[in-house]
């Protein structure tokens, strides 16, 4: 019985590794994503002591998430921010940002269903 304890103990660790690492990743992003992400006011910015997420109008802004809910914690940020300033006329997303109204099309089929699935939109 001794010997088998330091493999289930391997195999432990690796299950539950590998559990961590599969929730904390992002979801995947279409190619309209950054032509969006350069509106948004969050963004994400690496120091030394790791990732924290910043807003580009509010100084006083500072989230520093676990490194497991970083990414889901930054989707939700950006998702709420489109919800607000996003819209869609068509084949055209309008974008409503502190630079102005912007006016993005809608290329593909893959554009359309991301902004449908990841904004709500």
């Amino acid at each position: 019985m001794k010997k088998y304890l330091p493999i289930a103990l391997m195999l432990g660790f690796l299950v539950v590794g590998l559990s961590v690492f599969i929730a904390s990743k992002p979801t995947t992003k279409a190619p309209i994503y950054k032509s969006i992400t350069k509106y948004s006011p969050y963004y994400l910015d690496k120091r030394f002591g790791g990732l924290q997420i910043l807003k580009r109008d509010d100084k006083e802004f500072k989230e520093k998430p676990i490194n497991a809910d970083l990414f889901k914690r930054y989707e939700y940020l950006q998702k709420e921010w489109g919800k607000k300033h996003l819209k869609r006329d068509g084949d055209i997303l309008v974008i409503e940002s502190s630079k102005g109204t912007i006016k993005v099309p809608l290329k593909s089929v893959e554009d359309r269903e991301f902004i449908k699935n990841f904004y709500g939109i």
